[in-house]
């Protein structure tokens, strides 16, 4: 019989968790596990409790939350010397890394889908000494995530943060970066940033040709408009991303690691999948490739270089 943590968020989402509690423990149980269970209390809770699953001869992870408490497990995972895989039931209001691991819809399906499944290596991205999962992003919108309420993101779930979004359109700030990657250096102004390895950001932008165990991000860097009507043709361009991309302003490239140096006096905000990441002048960001394992069900093969 194999041990199994559950760690969980009963504030994700719309609170939906605790009707499908018990049937999801017995989905467990019934599969061959003796389950442990952990309600978070605390931001910063599933940290701890990863940790502890991880030094306290557990055989896996399972955590059911939105993305913040995804982020929170990975990292205790990957400050453990034994890092346990991962199965991850998505019950937040956007739940984008899931989309990536192709995990279905609904929070018995996806208990289900893990217990069937099988442990998938999947890189992991270090940003300074911290973990994300899907996303590293400065500049616009990029607040959005972290200062909408719970309780908005609840009830209205993709569309807070596009209502969000709107009133930051006027404020918009250019921030002097330099950035350097793979030998390339380039110094300019940009209004928005983001490091990725998830096919989908806020449920918005769909990235193609993406693996999420290749080694590589996939970065897009956006330079300062000059007008609103500039600014729309970017939005265009980003939320159409199948089409061709607005070269002027918009460069996309991939990288396993990239560096970014503030050259303005203030260091600049950023934000590690939908969390507040904090502020530095110089910030690495690494790709951990195939650092933790997640539990995988029937899944398409385009996500993964060998399933």
């Amino acid at each position: 019989m194999k041990k199994l943590y559950f760690i969980f968020n009963l504030q994700a989402g719309k609170g939906n968790l605790a009707a499908s509690l018990a049937e999801v423990i017995d989905i467990f149980t019934k599969a061959g596990n003796e389950v442990t269970t952990r309600p978070t209390q605390d931001r910063g809770d599933a940290i701890n409790a990863s940790i502890y699953a991880c030094e306290n001869s557990f055989d896996i992870i399972v955590c059911a939350g939105g993305d913040g408490t995804l982020s929170e497990c990975i990292e205790g995972v990957m400050k453990s010397s034994n890092r346990l895989p991962i199965g991850y039931i998505p019950v937040g209001s956007t739940n984008d890394y899931a989309k990536g691991l192709g995990i279905p819809k609904g929070i018995i399906p996806a208990a289900r889908w893990i217990v069937e499944g099988t442990p998938m290596p999947c890189d992991i991205g270090s940003f300074n000494d911290n973990y994300f999962t899907y996303i590293a992003a400065f500049g616009a919108f990029t607040s959005v995530a972290y200062e909408t309420s719970q309780q908005i993101k609840n009830i209205f779930g993709h569309a807070a943060y596009l209502f969000s979004g709107m009133f930051q359109l006027t404020s918009i700030k250019s921030h002097r970066m330099k950035i350097e990657y793979d030998d390339i250096i380039i110094e300019d102004d940009f209004v928005f940033g983001m490091v990725t390895n998830s096919s989908s950001v806020a449920g918005l932008l769909s990235l193609n040709d993406f693996l999420i165990d290749d080694g590589v991000f996939e970065v897009a860097l956006i330079k300062k408009p000059s007008n609103i009507l500039q600014l729309y043709e970017i939005l265009h361009s980003l939320i159409n991303m199948k089409q061709d991309l607005d070269k002027d302003y918009i460069r996309c490239f991939r990288t396993s690691q990239i560096k970014f140096t503030s050259l303005e006096d203030t260091a600049i905000t950023w934000t590690l999948d939908g969390e507040n990441g904090g502020k530095a002048d110089i910030n690495l960001i690494k790709n951990n490739t195939k650092a933790i394992s997640f539990m995988i069900g029937p899944q398409l093969e385009s996500n993964f270089s060998d399933i």
